[in-house]
This record gives C-alpha cells, sequence and structure tokens, in this order.
C-alpha cells in the first residue's frame, strides 16, 4: 500500500518564536560543561592539586 505522502518529506518554513542560537556555540557550551563536571569531580577527589 503506497504512502499518503509519496515518498516525500515536508519541511516548514515559518519562523518560530523563541531564543536562536547557532549549533557551534550549543557544541561549545556542552564541552564546556562536561569539562568543568571533570574537573569538578577530579578536584573533589584531590587529584587536581589546583587552589
Amino acid at each position: 500500500m503506497p504512502a499518503a505522502s509519496a515518498g516525500l518529506l515536508r519541511f516548514f518554513e515559518e519562523e518560530t518564536q523563541g531564543v536562536r542560537i547557532r549549533p557551534e556555540l550549543v557544541i561549545v557550551f556542552a564541552v564546556g560543561l562536561i569539562l568543568a563536571c571533570v574537573l569538578a569531580q577530579l578536584y573533589s577527589l584531590g587529584k587536581l592539586p589546583i587552589l
């Protein structure tokens, strides 16, 4: 039985309200958060002799 849309994809071009953030910035923030969590964990275990 064939699909109703004949295999075509539809993308909506309308702009929605909200904050627009570039994908590169999201990746940078995510990597920064991961590094901060790892450094905090190492510091709490005493394996990071900073401060």
